[in-house]
């Protein structure tokens, strides 16, 4: 394996998903904005390392993960927004 700037950032990318994952499991209070963008932003990281070393099927996955993240980041945030809302 290289060790390079992109598997660098791949591996910043798994540890958010990780550290999402987690989160999700142990939070008192679950955070939908947290979670997706924690997420969002794994994916990317990870979209970005397979730009350099190729996976047809992570990056399909990845792409997924981002997508239902970036909807779910969406929905929390109309969610926040309504019930801040006077």
């Amino acid at each position: 394996m290289i060790f390079d700037w992109a598997n660098v950032v791949g591996l910043i990318g798994s540890v958010m998903f990780i550290a999402a994952f987690a989160y999700a499991n142990a939070a008192a209070q679950f955070d939908k904005l947290l979670f997706n963008a924690a997420n969002l932003i794994g994916a990317a990281l990870l979209l970005t390392s397979l730009s350099v070393h190729f996976n047809l099927a992570a990056f399909v996955l990845e792409a997924a993960w981002a997508l239902i993240a970036a909807l779910g980041l969406v929905q929390a945030l109309r969610q926040r927004r309504k019930a801040l809302a006077p």
